[in-house]
C-alpha cells in the first residue's frame, strides 16, 4: 500500500462545518445512499446525549460523519479508501496484502479525522 498523497484533484465539495445539519447536507450531495444511516446514526445519538445528560454522543457523530465526508469528498482518496477495505476484508486475500489495506484504511481515517481535528 502506497503512502503517497492521494489527493490530487480537487474536493467535490468544500468541508462543511461540523453540525448536523451541514453534514446532512454534504451526505445527501455526495453520498446519497448513506443518508437513512446518518439520520439513524443522529437519532440515537441524540436519545444518548439526552438520556446521559452529555454531548459526547454528539461530538462522536459530528466526528465520525466529518471522517467520513472528508474522505468521500475527495474522489481519489474516497476510491483507495474502499478499495482497501474491501481488500482488508477478503478472506481469500493473501494475508500481507490484507494487513497492508488494514493498515492504509487506518491511516486514511487517521488523517481525515485529523484535518477535521477529530483526530
Amino acid at each position: 500500500m502506497s503512502s503517497q498523497p492521494i489527493e490530487a484533484s480537487a474536493p467535490l465539495i468544500p468541508m462543511p462545518s461540523l453540525t448536523p445539519d451541514a453534514l446532512r447536507a454534504a451526505v445527501a450531495q455526495i453520498i446519497p445512499s448513506r443518508l437513512p444511516e446518518l439520520n439513524e446514526h443522529l437519532a440515537s445519538a441524540a436519545t444518548s446525549a439526552q438520556r446521559i445528560s452529555s454531548v459526547g454522543p454528539l461530538r462522536a457523530f459530528t466526528a465520525h460523519w466529518g471522517t467520513v465526508v472528508n474522505i468521500e469528498r475527495w474522489p481519489q482518496r474516497a476510491a483507495r479508501f474502499h478499495a482497501c477495505e474491501e481488500l482488508a476484508a477478503d478472506p481469500l486475500a493473501d494475508p500481507e496484502a490484507a494487513r497492508a489495506a488494514a493498515s492504509e484504511v487506518g491511516r486514511i481515517l487517521r488523517t481525515a479525522g485529523e484535518e477535521i481535528g477529530a483526530g
